[in-house]
């Protein structure tokens, strides 16, 4: 997935320094006796990732200009999810609304064709319609065929309500509302009870590739092509399009849809990441790419995400 977001510095350990010949040793009653094992010397407890394998849920972390804050992710077939209702979250907004009320009254039109030779030129023969009939019920084939592909396609939900992505500031909260029993639209999911009977603050700790910081990506392209995160910029991308699907951002779909300049970034980004001669073709690409299109357009999105998000504490 390309170089670690953050650059780690490793802290040497010091050894411990020998008496000076000329000073006197401490006895017990003067100094502390020296621990045979220091902390930094025992291995770090690894997470049991068990629970979230078992029960196919991630936990998440997702950085905003607003803050930080856990929330949960997990794939499944389209088929077997029902997407989140939009229709309350579309009112709130009174452009969306409006144009929604249009689009509903075009359909209500009625179109009447009053000259009835003008309607005899609309007429086909009926050889023509069998096979217009006939190329329609091969074309419906091929249709079921892709839409029963599509619905087999696992896609993104998150623990999320009426379109709102709900994150929480810290892992007790998150685990406080799992434990509810609020409404929410990861509770279709068969492991969503066991979860709620199961989880602990303490496994509420995000894997390093499922952890973003939408909230440097702006900055970061408006440093210009040469301070570029690839990692920190792919990543994003991933969440970006997640969301958007899960919470059904249309337009912030479109942004990133193949063939955008979004997407163009994304996948020159990816080359330079890769190495070897796709590196050197994916740096030409990106040097193509306008610093002040991308981060524009990616203040965009950040905006739209933040929009729908629902903060608990």
């Amino acid at each position: 997935m390309g170089n670690p977001k953050h650059t780690e510095v490793s802290v040497a350990r010091q050894s411990p320094q020998r008496p000076d010949a000329d000073e006197p040793e401490l006895d017990d009653t003067t100094g502390a006796a020296e621990p045979d094992e220091t902390e930094t010397d025992r291995p770090a407890a690894s997470i049991d990732r068990s629970l979230w394998d078992e029960l196919r849920i991630d936990p998440v972390e997702i950085a905003l200009p607003a803050g930080t804050g856990f929330t949960l992710r997990a794939y499944r077939p389209a088929s077997s999810l029902t997407p989140t209702d939009v229709t309350e979250r579309d009112l709130d907004d009174p452009f969306l609304a409006r144009r929604q009320a249009i689009e509903e009254e075009e359909d209500d039109e009625t179109v009447v064709i009053l000259d009835e030779e003008l309607a005899q030129e609309f007429a086909e023969d009926d050889d023509e319609s069998k096979r217009r009939r006939d190329g329609a019920d091969t074309d419906d084939e091929s249709d079921e065929a892709v839409t029963d592909e599509a619905d087999d396609e696992e896609v993104p939900v998150f623990l999320s309500n009426r379109g709102k992505l709900l994150l929480f500031k810290t892992p007790e909260s998150l685990v406080s509302f799992i434990r509810s029993g609020a409404p929410n639209d990861l509770s279709q999911l068969d492991s969503w009870n066991e979860l709620s009977e199961r989880v602990e603050p303490a496994d509420i700790a995000p894997l390093e590739e499922d952890t973003y910081e939408l909230d440097l990506v702006v900055e970061n392209l408006r440093g210009g092509h040469d301070t570029w995160d690839s990692s920190l910029l792919i990543e994003a991308g991933e969440a970006a399009r997640d969301l958007s699907y899960a919470l059904r951002l249309p337009a912030v779909l479109d942004m990133l849809s193949a063939g955008s300049s979004l997407d163009d970034l994304d996948e020159a980004l990816r080359a330079t990441a890769n190495g070897g001669i796709g590196a050197f073709m994916g740096r030409r690409r990106l040097k193509k790419i306008g610093a002040q299109t991308a981060s524009l357009g990616w203040r965009t999105i950040v905006g739209k995400i933040s929009a729908v998000v629902d903060w608990r504490d």
